[in-house]
């Protein structure tokens, strides 16, 4: 397997982001999950290594509050579509023009508003997200967020459980968290069609609709097409059938 090579950057404000890279080639950013990391979401499950093979280099961003990255404290490190602004600064420290960019749920999200706010890859690829997830972020914000202000009277059996353990899975700063969950913006319909007329892949587990339809969402867009793989939505991005499809897709 391709070594994994981690820098550190400095985004727009200042913030530090952890990147880690692999491979040569045509360069691909990924975008992992909320409470995630590019660890958990990329590399440990083997999709970063089939991109580096076939061709790809690897571009993979610990998001701000996730990960290696920093996670402040201060709300005002936390502006509206603060991701999306931290992927164009990427985009501009390594001076990406041809590039591919993918992102699974949050990441999908961001890639979504990065590319409404006027970010242009080639190809881009959307994972466990529906219409609905784009455009209806508040519900979704307020699930989690309650999850982090119950975290310590969370139990087996409350509907917040599987979210609490991955937080403290994965060792979540709470704070930094909650701060992130209120900055992340919606993408109207009208704007996603108009702006991700790229080819864009809606990649969705069998059994995940926890952001909405993807049909929908591929139906929308002016060159969008679905494909889905096995799996749940935390359990689809286990899958190699995962990486399959974006090696697919994006060497195509």
């Amino acid at each position: 397997m391709a070594e994994v090579e981690t820098s550190r950057i400095a985004s727009f404000d200042g913030t530090e982001l952890a990147v880690h890279r692999m491979g040569e080639g045509r360069p691909v950013v990924l975008l992992h999950g909320l409470f995630s990391s590019a660890q958990m979401n990329w590399i440990k499950f083997g999709h970063a290594a089939k991109l580096a093979g076939a061709g790809f280099e690897v571009i993979m961003p610990d998001l701000r509050a996730h990960g290696e990255s920093d996670a402040p404290h201060e709300p005002d490190a936390y502006p509206d579509d603060v991701l999306a602004k931290d992927v164009a600064a990427l985009a501009e420290k390594f001076d990406l023009t041809d590039f591919d960019l993918v992102g699974f749920s949050l990441g999908a999200r961001t890639a979504a508003r990065a590319v409404i706010n006027g970010l242009k890859p080639r190809r881009l690829a959307v994972i466990g997200m529906g219409l609905d997830g784009l455009s209806g972020w508040d519900q979704r914000a307020a699930f989690f967020i309650d999850a982090i202000d119950r975290f310590e009277e969370i139990k087996r059996g409350d509907p917040a459980f599987m979210a609490a353990s991955f937080i403290k899975t994965m060792k979540v700063d709470r704070i930094a968290a909650r701060l992130l969950l209120q900055s992340v913006s919606d993408a109207d319909p009208s704007d996603l069609a108009a702006a991700l007329t790229m080819p864009t892949l809606v990649l969705c587990g069998t059994e995940d609709r926890d952001n909405g339809s993807p049909e929908a969402l591929a139906d929308l867009l002016p060159d969008g097409r679905l494909a889905e793989i096995p799996g749940t939505h935390m359990g689809s991005v286990t899958e190699g059938a995962l990486g399959d499809e974006l090696v697919r897709f994006l060497a195509a």
